[in-house]
């Protein structure tokens, strides 16, 4: 989306309303975008390959910001739904789990709609939305409410679902089935890790030690 330089923004802090910790945020030109990755010097062909993979591969809008010491990748998030979800009494740990199991679905109704077309791709919605219609998870019972789960980045929003640890592990034991309904195979639950790139280190290692701790350790890999 943009290549800027340090003088062609603001960049400040602001309170996260579900953890003790401040968010880097960058204005410019109206628009507000949150810190999503970190470059040193060296790194400058890294750092724009991952900032063109966002914005030409994943239609993300993003940042690229170059500075003297570093180079940094910035998602544009809308700051109102600050408030909405810090009503919504999700803790911080929870939080990175329902970040990254998102990022987990998304990986796999990509996977399908890639390849094996956008046929499938609808079919799977399908069985998604009769996943959470009998699991009973809050607020996510019609096809609108799960189209938004399937496509809007959950790092570049700061609304997430209000689900507990055991939505959770439902969640990825059923869409574990249906990948391998869908593949004939289970590959598509292999190396985690790159899935898992775009996400906070914190997160990241809480979700990994989470999935470990239970049987969801045995289905999806971590490389």
């Amino acid at each position: 989306m943009f290549i800027l330089k340090r003088q062609d923004v603001e960049i400040s802090t602001i309170q996260h309303p579900n953890r003790d910790q401040q968010i880097p945020i960058l204005y410019y030109q109206g628009q507000t975008f949150r810190l999503m990755k970190v470059f040193t010097v060296q790194q400058e062909s890294e750092a724009r390959a991952y900032w063109r993979d966002l914005t030409d591969n994943r239609g993300k809008a993003c940042v690229l910001l170059e500075e003297p010491e570093r180079y940094s990748v910035w998602g544009k998030v809308r700051l109102e739904q600050l408030g909405s979800e810090g009503g919504g009494g999700t803790d911080a740990k929870v939080s990175g789990l329902i970040r990254a199991s998102l990022l987990v679905l998304q990986a796999v109704y990509f996977d399908v709609e890639d390849l094996l077309g956008s046929r499938q791709a609808v079919a799977f919605e399908k069985d998604l939305l009769k996943i959470l219609q009998k699991g009973k998870f809050p607020a996510h019972d019609n096809s609108e409410a799960v189209k938004t789960l399937l496509t809007k980045d959950p790092l570049e929003s700061l609304q997430i679902p209000s689900w507990n640890e055991n939505n959770l592990k439902t969640l990825l034991e059923e869409v574990y089935r249906l990948g391998k309904s869908y593949f004939g195979n289970t590959s598509f639950a292999e190396g985690l890790d790159e899935v898992l790139q775009d996400l906070a280190q914190e997160d990241r290692d809480s979700f990994i030690s989470w999935l470990g701790e239970s049987t969801l350790g045995n289905l999806w890999e971590i490389s």
